[in-house]
């Protein structure tokens, strides 16, 4: 199964996407497809001059029995840590960086600053 997300994009987008997926929600699209066709529908998102926002989940065989891949503007980013995938927000480090708070919530700084020896207590 396939779940591709699009925000901010063209009515012609969404009406391709429609041809072989169903829309569940504004913008939320679901469907079974094949590899060929997956990827070419992403990379017809990937083509466009004038891209909002677009996620697509699709099933794999990892840990978490999905991949996420994400294209365009937004405050969130789709990030590997140790074979797990985990979405990264941007809005809310800067925030409490700009408070003076620590961007990882109980420690005394950044996580990827420690060296790999020194363990977080």
């Amino acid at each position: 199964m396939t779940v591709i997300v699009v925000a901010r994009v063209t009515p012609a987008l969404r009406g391709t996407l429609s041809r072989w997926m169903i829309q569940v929600q504004t913008g939320v699209f679901v469907g079974k497809l094949s590899r060929p066709v997956r990827d070419r529908l992403w990379n017809t998102i990937l083509g466009l001059k004038r891209l909002g926002r677009s996620v697509m989940v699709t099933r794999d065989r990892t840990e978490q029995g999905f991949s996420i891949v994400a294209a365009g503007d937004d405050r969130r980013a789709v990030a590997d840590f140790d074979g797990l995938t985990l979405v990264k927000t941007f809005a809310l480090l800067r925030r409490r960086v700009a408070a003076g708070n620590s961007p990882v919530e109980g420690c005394g700084g950044d996580l990827s600053a420690r060296g790999p020896d020194e363990a977080a207590t």
